[in-house]
């Protein structure tokens, strides 16, 4: 069986500018970070993005959206990246802006190869501009498309040598949906093992779906940094 072990530059040779790239991540805690230090090298810029978020303006795609890498963005908010707030008010960013579950099921719905979705939510709010509504029994609903990507760049826990991939906890979040959706699929993983080694219930995303597997070559990250600030404060502050 092929060995699907890449170095970063290999990985990077998938990249180029103007690709639309799905980043798996949650808010820039669960993000493929060395890839994105090597598109932010490279100098790749004018990407249509997909993820969850913005990110934060040191991680995940806040990194890209810093440097003025990213032209648009569909997400479900950027709450969390002052950057990209102000670059979407000057009209130096393009975000349209997708309610979280309709931003999982279009994505699904790349992946599957299907048409659309339906569903009510947005009905009657900005969500709705612009797009197709039908009526069934009375009920209206708004047709949303796909999402599909040249790139997706995902994070994962472990991946063996073919790419059989595994998440830890919450570090599947948007990761393992994305990598159903896009042309090429390169996942950053911690830990590299044979195959044989993950057994069939750790395999959330299976070997087939994966093109590229590069493996974390600095310390790892922290499971959830934003989540251990938060607790070091408040321990700081006396547990309040």
């Amino acid at each position: 069986m092929r060995s699907k072990v890449v170095t970063r530059d290999e990985a990077l040779t998938k990249i180029k500018d103007g690709q639309t790239i799905m980043f798996g991540d949650w808010h820039g805690e669960l993000s493929a970070e060395e890839i994105i230090t090597g598109m932010l090298e490279k100098g790749v810029k004018d990407i249509d993005a997909i993820a969850v978020s913005a990110g934060m303006p040191d991680q995940g795609l806040g990194r890209l959206i810093v440097e003025h890498r990213v032209k648009t963005l569909a997400t479900t908010h950027i709450g969390l990246n002052p950057v990209a707030r102000d670059q979407m008010l000057a009209g130096e960013l393009e975000i349209e802006f997708v309610p979280q579950g309709t931003f999982a099921e279009r994505i699904r719905c790349g992946g599957a190869g299907l048409g659309a979705c339906i569903t009510p939510t947005g009905v009657g709010t900005d969500v709705e501009i612009g797009k197709q509504k039908i009526t069934i029994d009375g009920k209206e609903y708004l047709v949303e498309l796909p999402m599909h990507a040249d790139v997706a760049v995902i994070k994962a826990w472990k991946a063996d040598t073919i790419g059989n991939v595994a998440f830890r906890l919450t570090g599947r979040a948007t990761n393992s949906y994305m990598a159903f959706a896009a042309d090429t699929v390169i996942v950053e993983v911690e830990e590299l093992v044979e195959v044989g080694e993950l057994g069939p219930d750790d395999i959330d995303v299976p070997a087939p779906v994966i093109d590229m597997v590069y493996v974390r070559t600095g310390e790892k990250k922290p499971f959830c940094p934003m989540w251990q600030r938060a607790r070091a404060k408040a321990e700081a502050e006396g547990g309040k």
